[in-house]
């Protein structure tokens, strides 16, 4: 199972990246591996488990509990990396708000600041998607630079569009992540192939859509093909916001694999750069959609 977050599905906690119980080729002397041509052949072994020949659950592909071995990442590491991830890119998003002023006289001095930080952000992104490793300074300043992008984008929706929307988007991004939790952990949502699937057609789609409209806009002038405003602009808002719910559940899924077969500890920075990223994504639609319904009053 790879994840459509680019991140995860670069080099997460895939079949291809050499975890445990996620080769796809058979161990030597060891027991069947699953694989595209088998994929069935049970059970799978697990060098950090305590028992390497532990059954693995049917429905989910996964050890049924995690390996106790030292040095493995484990939740606590990725809530201590998601928090530290996320405490960057709040603290400069505050700074930029307070110290890029959006008034007439400093609004577009600040928006290119703020533009400027989005395509640092975005490269550094990704350099950290394509790197075999997840180096911690990266993902930090990755964090820094798209929290200067998030608090100039947001002072001006907030100031000039709707008063109080980044405060609207903060409460609608939480309320995604603790629903798709809470979802996630009580198996109401399902992660298995025809999830994954459904998912990354989807996603293909909205973000070609999305790239057909920004060139139309570009070079046309106007609001392109109109998929960003109006009534089709909320009806895409709310798409991208459910889009980016089943973004988080597949991104619990890469984790709870991780975990399941004894990750290294580093890769709990992978997870936290992958649902940082989720939470941009989710962030910016309901900004988005909070802008679009005021526009329309």
């Amino acid at each position: 199972m790879r994840s459509s977050n680019p991140v995860f599905s670069r080099r997460g906690f895939g079949r291809d990246n050499g975890y445990a119980g996620f080769n796809t080729a058979p161990q030597a002397g060891g027991p069947a591996v699953a694989t595209q041509a088998n994929p069935y052949a049970q059970p799978t072994g697990n060098p950090y488990a305590q028992n390497p020949y532990a059954q693995q659950d049917l429905q989910y592909g996964a050890p049924p509990q995690a390996p106790a071995t030292t040095g493995r990442m484990t939740i606590d590491d990725v809530v201590m990396r998601t928090g530290t991830t996320l405490g960057v890119l709040i603290v400069t998003a505050a700074l930029s708000w307070a110290l890029l002023p959006v008034d007439d006289a400093n609004i577009n001095r600040s928006y290119g600041i703020g533009i400027g930080a989005a395509l640092i952000g975005m490269v550094l992104a990704l350099v950290q998607s394509f790197k075999r490793k997840p180096t911690p300074a990266l993902i930090l300043t990755y964090a820094a630079f798209e929290g200067v992008f998030l608090g100039v984008i947001s002072n001006i929706v907030d100031n000039r569009i709707a008063d109080g929307a980044a405060m609207q988007a903060v409460i609608g991004t939480m309320a995604v992540f603790a629903g798709v939790l809470v979802a996630y952990k009580a198996g109401w949502i399902r992660v298995n192939r025809r999830f994954y699937g459904f998912v990354m057609a989807a996603a293909l789609g909205f973000i070609l859509l999305m790239a057909v409209n920004l060139l139309f806009a570009v070079f046309g002038g106007g609001d392109g093909l109109g998929f960003r405003s109006g009534a089709l602009g909320v009806v895409f808002g709310v798409v991208g916001i459910i889009l980016g719910a089943c973004f988080l559940a597949l991104d619990f899924k890469q984790v709870e694999d991780g975990i399941a077969y004894g990750a290294p500890r580093e890769e709990a920075w992978l997870a936290a750069f992958g649902l940082t990223l989720t939470l941009v994504w989710i962030y910016m639609e309901f900004l988005r959609l909070i802008s679009i319904l005021n526009s329309s009053d």
